[in-house]
């Protein structure tokens, strides 16, 4: 772990925000209309941390499923209208966003229109402005490291000197193929520390189950 880390880098989904209950349960739905049955272990397991193209890929080798042509669409209109009426930041993050001493930025898998309009429900936009890195920037997606080096590449910041917060195995495992200390977060809605395949294949991870022991983890970036 990086003592002084010069710059942090936040996953969006599941770590800032407590969108992957949202997220899952609205695929799970539109799934169900095309007859899958499937559940929120099933989703965590398979699709927690990637992009949508990577998602459409793993339903048709998995569930046999070949998405309709504006199945992204729709899934994704209706998903914004739940964040409108749901959206929740994670329990403490505010509070650590605003005592941080070092620079800070998002890299997530999800869209540029979803996470802008993510961040603005819950009153970050501001925070993040002109700092938020997509999948769609780079050819490769979690969990190569690619998005997260655009971002620090971008911010202007050495890999060895990033630190990377994380909820999924994809996200973690981009961290370590980039070369990021990197934290698990777990205090999301939708995960459970146990068992959890982050645990198993990286045991030397530290876990962060609550923000408000961020300071302690790493205490030096903190005002």
């Amino acid at each position: 772990m990086v003592l002084s880390p010069q710059l942090v880098i936040f996953d969006c989904d599941g770590v800032v925000i407590d969108s992957e209950v949202i997220s899952a349960n609205v695929l799970i739905d539109k799934l169900a209309l095309l007859g899958a049955d499937i559940d929120m272990a099933f989703v965590q397991q398979h699709f927690l941390g990637c992009q949508f193209a990577t998602v459409a890929e793993k339903i048709k080798r998995l569930l046999s499923i070949s998405l309709p042509d504006d199945f992204e669409h729709q899934y994704r209109e209706q998903l914004l209208i739940a964040f409108e009426h749901d959206l929740t930041v994670t329990q403490g993050v505010k509070d650590v966003l605003a005592r941080l001493d070092v620079p800070c930025c998002i890299a997530t898998s999800s869209s540029l229109a979803r996470t802008t309009k993510a961040l603005s429900v819950v009153g970050l936009t501001d925070v993040f402005a002109g700092r938020v890195f997509t999948a769609s920037d780079v050819k490769h997606g979690k969990p190569a490291p690619d998005l997260f080096l655009h971002a620090a590449n971008c911010m202007g910041v050495a890999p060895e000197h990033c630190l990377v917060i994380e909820d999924s195995f994809f996200g973690v495992s981009a961290a370590v193929a980039a070369k990021m200390p990197v934290i698990h977060y777990v205090g999301g809605g939708h995960i459970s520390a146990k068992a959890h395949p982050v645990a198993t294949a990286y045991p030397q991870v530290p876990v962060l189950t609550h923000w408000n022991i961020f300071a302690h983890l790493v205490p030096n970036i903190m005002r």
